[in-house]
């Protein structure tokens, strides 16, 4: 019977409401091993855009298993996660899992494809002035097992993945000790991402993210108020509402889909895209998202005076299986008996039974003295403007990305910013 590599544990943890500290395992002077004679190397704006393919063919069935519920997660942290199992993965397996990932084997090599994340995740541990970004990964292997040299090798330099035993015949303890480990990478926002473990397991991949930011201009807590959500045409929730007034702020407003884009940024290299499509038309912007959709956005924002803007303070969470969703997305081998992970042990007899992701999403406002000092109010002849108030009182999209490397880390659809 086969073993178990039981399998990818994904999680990620976030939080735009204060500033971090990094203490992931990709640190600031990460190293990625370059071999200039493997081919040609994948720009970074490429794996962007494989990298946004992926996060939109995600996000859009994760809609449809969960229809009218919040939906958080990380593409990118279910991503590196794939791209570490496809490392081990030899054959058919090894093709479904880069396919599924939206990477085309027939234009550019495997070896490429793992430098090119590599090089989009060196770009990402770049120390900023203000937001610092942890991401990291750890497989957990089970005691006594013999774990190819090779693949160990490969995930460390590119991946800067670590590798540690775990005793699986001892559940319990195994399951404190990887608990233990996500606990205190996400600074506790995420306390127990697995609630039991089978003796059989072979490995457990972890890979966590975790992001805390500070707006560049922050809300006023003085102004937040409670206020009415639409959670449909008939139904409402009273939810606190921050406000802020005469922002400037880029803007977008997309005639062709009916929604309003804004953006806000975080000291540093990040910022949030909001995302409020007007009454009825959700349905239309979801299925619309395609990196062209995003890249339009992001290239037709500009700073605009927003006189009233008002977004819901939250904190809401997500937990979910992802197997069958990824099998919605092509790859299936790696779930069956078929599976081939004979690169990471030798032999194949192993096969991925769970993937689990685990998402925390915190919005509110930063204050602190900083907030007069940062405030921005707008010149010249932005002023002619008519007046523009932007209330995001129904269901709306939220994307988090990193301005270095133009991916998004984190996408959610907030139906209601009371919970589920």
């Amino acid at each position: 019977m086969a073993l178990l590599v039981a399998l990818i544990l994904l999680m990620a943890g976030f939080c735009p409401a204060v500033l971090c500290q990094p203490n992931g395992t990709l640190g600031r002077h990460a190293e990625v091993q370059q071999d200039q004679n493997n081919g040609t190397q994948v720009e970074s704006l490429t794996m962007a855009s494989i990298n946004n393919d992926f996060a939109f063919s995600l996000y859009k069935e994760l809609v449809l298993k969960n229809p009218d519920k919040n939906v958080i997660f990380s593409p990118l942290s279910i991503s590196v996660a794939l791209a570490i199992l496809s490392l081990g993965a030899s054959s058919n397996t090894m093709e479904e899992i880069l396919e599924g990932l939206k990477f085309n084997l027939t234009e550019t090599p495997e070896a490429d494809f793992h430098q090119g994340f590599g090089n989009l995740l060196h770009m990402l541990s770049q120390p900023g002035d203000q937001v610092k970004i942890s991401i990291g990964s750890n497989m957990f292997i089970k005691k006594h097992l013999q774990t190819l040299a090779e693949f160990k090798e490969k995930i460390r330099v590119i991946y800067q993945a670590e590798a540690s035993t775990a005793d699986f015949e001892q559940p319990r303890e195994a399951k404190k000790l990887i608990n233990d480990y996500v606990s205190k990478q996400t600074q506790g926002k995420i306390k127990e991402l697995i609630s039991d473990l089978d003796e059989s397991l072979l490995v457990v991949l972890v890979n966590y993210i975790y992001f805390k930011g500070k707006w560049e201009i922050p809300f006023d807590p003085c102004f937040a108020f409670e206020s009415i959500f639409y959670l449909d045409e008939k139904r409402t929730v009273r939810v606190p509402m921050m406000n802020v007034k005469n922002l400037t702020t880029p803007y977008f407003r997309d005639e062709a889909l009916s929604c309003s884009v804004v953006e806000l940024k975080y000291t540093g290299n990040a910022s949030a895209l909001f995302i409020l499509p007007d009454e009825g038309r959700m349905q239309q912007v979801e299925a619309s998202l395609q990196p062209e959709t995003l890249k339009k956005w992001k290239d037709s924002l500009r700073p605009r005076i927003i006189d009233e803007l008002y977004i819901p303070k939250f904190s809401i969470s997500s937990d979910y299986s992802i197997e069958d969703i990824l099998q919605q997305l092509g790859i299936r081998e790696v779930f069956s008996t078929q599976a081939d992970l004979s690169r990471i042990t030798g032999v194949k007899d192993s096969r991925v039974s769970q993937v689990v992701h685990n998402v925390v999403l915190d919005v509110a406002e930063t204050g602190t003295e900083a907030a007069a000092a940062t405030r921005v109010r707008a010149m010249g002849t932005a002023l002619i403007l008519n007046p523009l108030k932007v209330n995001f009182s129904s269901v709306f999209l939220m994307i988090v990305s990193d301005t270095n490397i133009q991916t998004p880390l984190f996408m959610a659809k907030v139906t209601n910013p009371n919970g589920n």
